[in-house]
């Protein structure tokens, strides 16, 4: 028989003042985000994915120690028993992005993973943490420390990646190894990261043979003001070609028909687990 699903992401902005208590932020995005999932169902969307830390703005723009109250449990915390409930009034699998509390001074950055009966599946916490200019990450996360998980989500196999991750390739191909077939990679970059965008990732779905869907957040943040959020989100198939893109500057639901078929054909063309060569590569490992 074959395999398709409907998929789609959200991409949107944080055009609420930072000033605001952190708690109302939190709720104004979480009722934000919540509303995609309607439409998504309304539209036959069985998996959707929000961006990265959708619970508020792209808080590492500055290094403050007031941010530390946005992290929140993984998943006994609201936001994630809110989408639960989502999850399961609407049939809709969710990939949730959010800042998370391990313990008091323990933070990561994690998406948590739903399926459609909103069961909690588990979660991946980012394991390429940046420092740069305006990108202060190492302030706020620890590097993630629980691998690179694929859970069974709406009958696919699916993995995360988050943002500064997709410089690498090395997750990317173990994602592929642990059985994903699809990895959906919510991100926060700006216009001076734009030119990589669809070079990295579309080389992920051709270099591991499965579909990827990204998503980036849209316009200007104030008061920080570190660039354009250009949004373009978009799904790309296992052979690298764009299936569907959103804009640059509009919050939208974004929609694909995955052929899950198209990965056992290119495995098929191009066999790439067959004839990669760990055994050739221990020197990548050593410090």
């Amino acid at each position: 028989m074959p395999r398709n699903i409907r998929c789609g992401l959200v991409q949107t902005k944080c055009d609420i003042s930072p000033e605001m208590p952190i708690s109302d932020i939190r709720a104004a995005m979480v009722e934000k985000h919540g509303a995609y999932v309607k439409e998504a169902a309304d539209k036959g969307v069985r998996m959707l994915c929000f961006q990265e830390l959708m619970t508020g703005p792209y808080f590492p723009a500055e290094e403050d120690p007031r941010w530390y109250n946005l992290a929140e449990p993984v998943p006994d915390g609201p936001t994630i028993q809110r989408m639960r409930e989502l999850a399961k009034k609407h049939g809709v699998a969710l990939i949730i992005p959010l800042y998370e509390r391990e313990m008091s001074g323990v933070y990561y950055n994690t998406a948590a993973a739903i399926n459609e009966r909103g069961e909690y599946l588990g979660k991946y916490r980012k394991v390429h943490i940046p420092y740069l200019k305006k990108f202060s990450e190492k302030f706020y996360f620890k590097p993630g420390n629980l691998g690179f998980p694929v859970f069974e989500m709406a009958g696919v196999k699916v993995g995360v990646y988050i943002c500064y991750d997709r410089h690498f390739p090395e997750g990317a191909r173990a994602l592929g190894l642990n059985g994903a077939e699809v990895v959906f990679i919510p991100a926060a970059t700006t216009t001076y990261s734009r030119y990589l965008w669809e070079l990295e990732q579309t080389a992920h779905a051709v270099a591991n043979g499965y579909y990827v869907g990204t998503i980036n957040r849209i316009g200007r943040e104030a008061p920080w003001n570190i660039g354009d959020f250009y949004g373009t989100s978009y799904f790309c198939d296992p052979k690298g070609a764009i299936l569907t893109r959103g804009s640059q500057d509009r919050e939208e639901l974004v929609v694909a028909d995955l052929d899950l078929d198209v990965i056992h054909e290119v495995r098929s063309l191009w066999q790439y687990y067959r004839d990669r060569r760990p055994d050739a590569y221990k020197e990548l490992t050593q410090a």
